[in-house]
């Protein structure tokens, strides 16, 4: 992926995506020891930076097949889905959509309002990823993978050109990563950029994948565990594209613990009035942590979204004031 196509890829989605606000944290900048800015893609359209991606690739999908694009599937823990449920919408194409059964409620009844039909009955997001592919084959449907996607990744990283653009210069950038799209594409944009631009990729310890892979020089299938941030849940396709781009582009992979995600999602409440799901919460997350270098000059984490349900948004702001 260059640089080339990421500027087409936000020619695509210009009329459609929105610029989002990237806003000075003090609380942050205090902790951190840098000036840290957050970059709101829980502002955009579907409340997350899924939007770029699933709209870039089907626009493009379009272009280069106008007469065959007649039916779309995707895998997702919720945003991708609820992205490329809007983006289909808007071209009248019809989508299937596998979730796994525990998805948050929000995503789930934003994907079916936008008329995607809803196949939320598998056990764990790999399961629903397995399902959505056997159907793309058993159907001829265009998979549209949330993640393992030139198209999707292109969208994604969109989002560095608006960074460079405000900023100018950038030290550090934390990026969360779940299969890893968001990151290839940030990471590979930004080193295009400023190569001395330094990328951090933040997981959740409970489904650490990208971490674990990269100790072992290869992708590990792990077993992952339960985690707020449902966002970044699951093993990665075995034949991702996202594992080389991590390799190359990213400098750093840490994890979060679920009380540093827990403190982040509270914090960006309480010292920011920002609502975060748990996934678009782990850059914060790992500000926070005690673990993790201090910074220096300027930091952006990403707020990757904002659909978390109410009764884990409460619980989580209770278990806060009482602790």
């Amino acid at each position: 992926m260059t640089i080339l196509e990421v500027q087409r890829a936000r020619l695509r989605i210009a009329a459609q995506a929105r610029r989002t606000p990237l806003v000075q944290s003090k609380w942050l900048s205090r902790i951190a020891g840098a000036t840290v800015g957050l970059k709101l893609e829980s502002l955009q359209k579907t409340n997350s930076f899924k939007f770029r991606g699933a709209l870039n690739a089907v626009v493009a999908r379009r272009d280069r097949n106008p007469p065959g694009l007649t039916r779309l599937v995707t895998a997702s823990a919720g945003n991708h889905g609820r992205a490329l449920a809007m983006a289909a919408e808007s071209f009248r194409l019809p989508l299937v959509v596998f979730t796994p059964a525990d998805a948050p409620t929000t995503k789930l009844r934003a994907i079916e309002e936008h008329g995607a039909e809803l196949r939320a009955d598998a056990r764990d997001y790999d399961e629903a990823e397995r399902l959505a592919k056997a159907f793309a084959v058993e159907t001829g449907a265009s998979f549209v993978s949330p993640y393992n996607d030139a198209d999707v990744i292109a969208g994604a990283a969109t989002i560095a050109l608006e960074l460079f653009e405000d900023l100018g210069h950038i030290d550090t950038i934390l990026v969360p990563i779940g299969g890893g799209g968001l990151i290839s594409g940030v990471a590979a944009a930004a080193k295009a950029i400023d190569p001395a631009c330094r990328i951090i990729g933040v997981e959740a310890a409970q489904s650490c994948a990208f971490q674990t892979s990269l100790r072992a020089g290869r992708l590990v299938e792990i077993v992952p565990g339960p985690t707020l941030a449902d966002g970044l849940g699951g093993n990665p396709d075995p034949e991702t594209m996202t594992f080389s781009l991590i390799q190359r582009f990213v400098d750093e992979v840490t994890t979060v613990t679920e009380a540093d995600i827990a403190r982040a999602i509270a914090g960006l409440v309480e010292f920011e009035h920002l609502v975060a799901e748990g996934a678009g919460a782990v850059g914060v997350a790992a500000l926070l942590a005690a673990g993790l270098d201090r910074h220096h000059g300027q930091v952006v984490t990403i707020v990757s979204g904002s659909n978390i349900d109410r009764s884990r948004l409460q619980a989580v702001l209770d278990a806060s004031s009482a602790s």
